[in-house]
């Protein structure tokens, strides 16, 4: 326990990527196996789920402190962290434990969940008071089934593939493999690499640069990027970029994360059947129903799931949008030009389709014209073939690119993709020759109305923030958003909230009406989750608007106009949204 506690707190205390993997790589050359695989397990989020309840929690550690409830009250308000502050409230009593991750686990977590009330107390206690005040904190984060550390998946799969001294992609797909905490399967994931390692294994993305940096201040997009017709242009999706991997007779989908999201679309794998053996598909994947793309909060309910029910399938379609080929017939080809790549990518598509087609003719339709998208008219049925070919813009100039490009938001995209011709597929983000010419964001000018604090380092300060805007002589809450500021505008507007707090509730402060801030956001939606009807879709604070005034601010009108900008989009509810 005192290594992983260790471990713990060495992570917390650096925002340096490097310095993360690497203390994550000494951990796992250093801990024994058993102890790994738990902390492999808890890294990677698979934490038990909660335990003992809130209330049980809270009462138990009053009694055993001697702190009244208002009083905790008080300290969980200027902790903001159950964990941390049941973590402070005890006094230590020595070194910590002698106990090792996996006998922490073995005998006092999984146990304690089938014990009854007053048995689980006691347990509780009894380690509370055996641990030291940061092995407490890890501990309790362990029971209330809340354990989150400033750590990706990612950054795990990287350092226990530096430790394997395998490839990072090679690793991710063992770690989301059939592994249990133990120490057999903990030496298993570190074995050499072998050849069944490279059936599901991805290729590198290659990743686009935002034109503004080409773009120089005055200057056309003809001045800097030549003749039109060395360049592709395609539409920007607004979905998850994916690689579809048909190799050995099997379909694997992973996300640029490099998470493999092979569970959450099972249609993309019953589609992958037809791929030809060895292709690489490099893509967009979309929430589609008909001839267009549904709005990402659609997709969103597919993300996650380990199993999909056909009703989901049903309830929220999805389409792969397939732009460039990695590989063909089990060939890399990634150094041929994007133009060769294109003509190799459309005859994969179409020869897949009809594949598809043969296979179940009395259902099925293809026409010259859609190559590769969708079978079935209504693509409600989840055996409808998903794969379709993004499409190429054909323009003749500059300015007519400028023309479609202004129609995006209507298209349901978030703009134009340039891609050069003559290109080969790199690694990473070189510029020059893949660009994304994003739209415009939407603006607002809204008043903050509530504040909140932030988490970890960011417990003690008022971060998170509630902005309205005018209904009927009412400032009504639209958005929350807690990005976008400098520290020093930070500190000020907690220093605001502080002295201006008009009521409290829990831990949100209904702060005095007169802090005016410059909105942007990507799309504003009907939906019927949200008091006023309205659902704003990545909000953030563009600028702080010290020359405006609250009543200034904009109405509930100019938002529910912006709905119509994407006509034909509905949503049921955007999770990450207000």
């Amino acid at each position: 326990m005192q290594r992983f506690t260790k471990l713990f707190c060495e992570l917390d205390q650096t925002t340096r990527t490097n310095e993360k993997v690497a203390v994550l790589e000494n951990y796992f050359r250093e801990a024994p196996p058993a102890d790994a695989a738990w902390a492999l397990a808890f890294l990677s989020g698979r934490t038990p789920p909660r335990v003992i309840s809130t209330r049980n929690l809270w009462d138990w550690a009053s009694v055993e402190t001697g702190f009244p409830a208002w009083l905790m009250e008080e300290c969980y308000e200027s902790v903001g962290d159950l964990a941390e502050m049941l973590a402070l409230l005890f006094q230590d009593s020595g070194g910590g434990t002698l106990l090792t991750l996996s006998q922490i686990v073995s005998e006092r977590l999984l146990p304690i969940r089938e014990l009854a009330d007053i048995s689980k107390r006691q347990l509780l206690v009894q380690t509370w008071r055996e641990l030291n005040r940061p092995e407490r904190l890890v501990w309790n984060k362990l029971i209330t089934g809340e354990f989150r550390i400033g750590v990706s998946k990612t950054l795990v799969v990287r350092a226990l593939a530096n430790v394997a001294k395998v490839e990072p992609a090679i690793m991710a797909h063992r770690v989301l493999g059939k592994w249990q905490p133990t120490a057999e399967d903990f030496k298993q994931l570190l074995k050499p690499e072998g050849q069944s390692d490279f059936t599901a294994r991805p290729y590198p993305f290659f990743l686009a640069s935002p034109i503004e940096i080409k773009l120089k201040s005055g200057e056309s997009i003809a001045d800097e990027f030549g003749d039109v017709n060395d360049w592709q242009a395609e539409w920007k999706w607004d979905g998850i970029r994916a690689q579809l991997i048909h190799r050995a007779g099997e379909t694997s989908i992973w996300s640029r994360g490099e998470e493999m999201v092979t569970d959450s679309f099972p249609e993309l794998v019953n589609a992958g059947k037809f791929l030809s053996e060895g292709t690489v598909l490099d893509g967009e994947i979309l929430a589609w129903r008909g001839d267009r793309p549904l709005i990402f909060g659609e997709l969103q309910r597919r993300l996650g799931r380990k199993k999909v029910s056909d009703r989901t399938q049903r309830d929220f379609p999805i389409a792969f949008l397939a732009y460039d080929l990695l590989e063909k017939d089990g060939s890399d080809i990634r150094a041929e030009s994007l133009e060769i790549r294109r003509t190799l990518l459309e005859n994969v598509l179409e020869e897949s389709a009809h594949r598809f087609a043969s296979e179940t003719p009395s259902e099925q339709t293809i026409t010259q014209q859609s190559l590769a998208l969708f079978t079935d008219e209504t693509t409600e049925s989840s055996n409808a073939f998903c794969l379709r070919l993004s499409p190429v813009l054909s323009v003749a100039s500059w300015e007519e690119l400028e023309s479609i490009r202004s129609r995006a938001r209507d298209e349901g995209v978030e703009g134009i993709m340039l891609k050069r011709r003559a290109s080969s597929y790199g690694v990473g983000r070189p510029r020059g020759d893949w660009w994304k010419w994003k739209i415009n964001p939407h603006v607002i000018d809204a008043v903050l109305i509530y504040a909140q604090r932030g988490h970890g380092r960011r417990a003690n300060l008022y971060t998170d923030y509630t902005f309205g805007v005018w209904d009927k002589g009412e400032l009504v809450p639209v958005a929350k958003a807690y990005s976008g500021l400098t520290d020093e505008e930070i500190r000020k507007v907690d220093h605001f909230v502080r002295k201006n707090s008009l009521e409290k509730h829990g831990p949100v402060r209904i702060v005095k009406p007169e802090l005016v801030f410059e909105l942007a956001f990507e799309a504003v939606l009907e939906s019927t989750r949200h008091k006023s009807g309205i659902a704003v879709r990545f909000p953030r604070m563009n600028r702080w608007r010290h020359d405006k005034t609250p009543a200034e601010a904009d109405t509930i009108e100019n938002l529910r106009a912006l709905t119509s900008s994407r006509p034909g989009l509905s949503i049921h509810e955007l999770t990450h949204d207000t």
